[in-house]
């Protein structure tokens, strides 16, 4: 199953918002999704989950102590799973540098420990290109990028692209990547010239879906919650389901799980057979 790492050199375009709503509608769709929180700010950490942790039990003990990954993941409000950041994790360029050997542990990890499987992996990545962003790359086979309709977010999106073809050059082959615009404001001419301007630069690696600038987008966080949870019928989770949708139709999350058949409908299969 699909491992996605959100990232953009730039903040504030929505990578947490993005992989927070992602990682729900998956849940919500049955894909039974685990996000990993790899921003030293661990803003997803603080509206997934309840209650405090020490820097040991998140992803920081993971590079410093070696922990294994299974022994940090924590349930998430949503119905879903997370391996939580601390602020701790900004360390983590200064203590273990940028060799290969830290550069893809986080990768040999999730193979060693099978939690990738049949469920998805979305990785919040930090803004800065050091190790923790490097990492989710490494680890990952799709790079999700969100930009948001402002002029700087222009310069910001390119500059992803000059990173992500550079690294192709270490890894081997081309990462693949989509670029999804957030905070579209349809009333501001910037924001369709800004669309038309990504549509020329990034073509087909641009997403049809567009995130609106939305009430519901800005306050969900503010209550600990997910669009969906907070405001299901809002413009912010059609948005979202939008996303997921094309995503799901380029095959980004493998295939759909199947749904569960109803204990009593089991029951009628069985004894039918049986007769």
């Amino acid at each position: 199953m699909a491992r996605i790492a959100v990232f953009n050199h730039k903040g504030g375009v929505g990578k947490t918002t993005t992989t927070l709503n992602l990682a729900a509608i998956l849940a919500r769709e049955g894909f039974d999704p685990l996000a990993i929180d790899l921003d030293p700010q661990a803003h997803l950490s603080a509206i997934a989950c309840s209650g405090t942790l020490g820097a040991e039990d998140s992803a920081y003990g993971f590079f410093r102590d070696s922990r294994p990954l299974g022994d940090l993941v924590r349930s998430a409000r949503g119905g879903w799973e997370i391996i939580p950041a601390h602020l701790e994790l900004s360390k983590v360029d200064t203590q273990f540098g940028k060799g290969p050997n830290v550069l893809n542990r986080l990768r040999i990890a999730l193979d060693r420990e099978r939690l990738n499987g049949d469920r998805p992996v979305v990785m919040d990545c930090c803004p800065m290109l050091g190790v923790l962003a490097l990492s989710a790359i490494f680890a990952s086979d799709r790079v999700l990028v969100p930009v948001s309709a402002d002029y700087l977010a222009v310069k910001g999106a390119l500059q992803v692209e000059k990173t992500l073809n550079a690294l192709q050059r270490v890894l081997g082959h081309r990462i693949e990547r989509r670029y999804v615009v957030t905070r579209f404001d349809g009333r501001r001419r910037m924001s369709w010239d800004i669309l038309e301007t990504f549509k020329t630069r990034l073509g087909a690696d641009l997403c049809e879906s567009r995130i609106s600038e939305t009430v519901s987008i800005a306050e969900s966080p503010f209550s600990n919650e997910d669009v969906f949870t907070h405001d299901a019928n809002s413009r912010g989770a059609a948005d979202y389901r939008a996303l997921f949708e094309e995503l799901g139709q380029a095959g980004w999350f493998g295939r759909r799980p199947e749904p569960v058949a109803a204990p009593s409908v089991v029951v009628a299969e069985r004894v039918a057979a049986v007769a």
